[in-house]
């Protein structure tokens, strides 16, 4: 499968990791060219069960991904429409198809991520963030208008309403402990340890089966619209999807097989016992 078509990232593959690295001078603007670059991304990796972890960061030195470009709303009507007449942004739509990508994503922020370039991150699974360089902010609301690809929408469910309400309404820069304190970002790390993190994580997640990455993304994601019942069904949902596959069927007879459940020696060393059990094909 091909990843060298794109003009505002590229993409190196790494031991079933790709790293997304956006490059697109000036400011890595969010236009046009890089949603179709995303969604060209996408539908790649849709298909690919040979890549389990997917990281964005950036070539920039200052910022991560900048706002949306302005040119989005040129078109868009100035009367308002019924709801019947509303249509999603592509916008909205290309960050949807991030979020549900089958890998797990990972923002890596060691610059600006306001407007458009915040809700990209909010769409990836896990963010982390560079002391002393990432800035974040959603500016929307003293433009006129309102946080519209995703922004609203998915920082309440990360964050509660107030404190989203506070974010998007103040539309002032908040940096990567704040973040952290917040809960828009899994955590902040100074400079020269955010990528060793990010790195180690990365390659921790992609040892384990495609199959099971992806039933852990579907339950947690559908998790957050359904009640704690319809929830639980749909783990129970996705467990059976995940226990259809080869991996899963043989590493659970192997571990009763060995016995290795009983072992204290496994349950002092879990964190290592998982990393060798994927020889078990």
């Amino acid at each position: 499968m091909s990843y060298d078509q794109f003009t505002t990232f590229r993409v190196n593959i790494e031991n079933a990791v790709a790293w997304v690295t956006f490059d697109y001078p000036p400011v890595n603007i969010q236009g046009l060219p890089m949603l179709a670059d995303l969604n060209r991304l996408a539908e790649a990796l849709e298909l690919d069960r040979d890549i389990k972890v997917v990281v964005f960061q950036s070539a920039h030195p200052e910022i991560f991904v900048a706002h949306a470009d302005t040119d989005f709303l040129k078109d868009m009507s100035t009367t308002a429409v019924s709801r019947d007449a509303v249509e999603l942004l592509d916008l909205q739509t290309t960050l949807e198809r991030i979020s549900k990508l089958p890998q797990a994503t990972i923002a890596k922020i060691e610059g600006f991520a306001r407007g458009g370039g915040h809700e990209f991150a909010l769409a990836c699974d896990m963010r982390f963030a560079a002391r002393g360089k990432a800035k974040f902010m959603q500016m929307e609301v003293a433009m006129g208008i309102l946080p519209c690809g995703g922004g609203a929408s998915r920082m309440a469910r990360q964050v509660g309403l107030g404190r989203a309400l506070e974010i998007i309404l103040s539309a002032e820069d908040f940096d990567a402990d704040k973040a952290e304190a917040y809960g828009t970002i899994n955590k902040a790390l100074d400079p020269e340890d955010i990528g060793p993190h990010v790195e180690a994580l990365a390659n921790r997640i992609a040892h384990w089966p495609a199959a099971s990455i992806h039933a852990c993304k579907q339950a947690v994601h559908a998790s957050t619209d359904m009640t704690i019942a319809d929830a639980l069904m749909e783990e129970a949902y996705w467990l059976y999807q995940s226990m259809s596959q080869t991996p899963a069927q043989k590493r659970f007879q192997y571990a009763n097989d060995n016995g290795a459940q009983f072992d204290m020696n496994n349950q002092r060393g879990w964190n290592e016992v998982l990393l060798g059990i994927q020889e078990i094909q």
